[in-house]
């Protein structure tokens, strides 16, 4: 059964001046990889109509986060994040909740995310969400010749 969203979050699109404290967020909960620009995947989800980051702020500072966006068919999310700090306060389940309206105000009716399958944590958070496992296999290219990344 999912978490009752935080009463205290307050969750909208960020603006120009939080792409640096968002991606701060995501550096200190360990999202980003030296193989994905954090500022250019935000520059990105900003400008195309599909995709937006949402944050979620208390007390004005931003303490969670989400990049959610949608193929035209189903809808992803990336970049999950809750301050380390902020921690079970039902931010992550609120952030969460704000993606899916986000996807359902634009007729997506399916959201899915990928897990690295060591990250038994975040896994048992999705549980809690009543996200169910889906058995398949992911397949990756880097359409610029580098080589693969895990």
């Amino acid at each position: 059964m999912s978490p009752p969203p935080a009463t205290s979050l307050s969750i909208a699109p960020i603006e120009d001046a939080d792409v640096a404290p968002v991606i701060a967020l995501w550096q200190r909960c360990g999202l980003t990889r030296p193989w994905n620009d954090p500022t250019a995947d935000i520059a990105r989800a900003r400008r195309e109509p599909n995709a937006d980051v949402l944050a979620g702020r208390d007390a004005g500072k931003i303490v969670a986060s989400v990049l959610v966006g949608h193929d035209g068919h189903r809808g992803w999310v990336y970049y999950v994040a809750v301050d380390p700090d902020c921690r079970h306060k039902g931010y992550g389940g609120a952030i969460m909740a704000a993606a899916e309206d986000w996807l359902r105000r634009r007729g997506i009716g399916k959201l899915q995310l990928m897990v690295r399958p060591d990250n038994k944590q975040v896994q048992a958070f999705y549980d809690s969400l009543d996200y169910d496992e889906q058995e398949r296999v992911v397949y990756a290219k880097w359409l610029d010749g580098r080589e693969p990344t895990p």
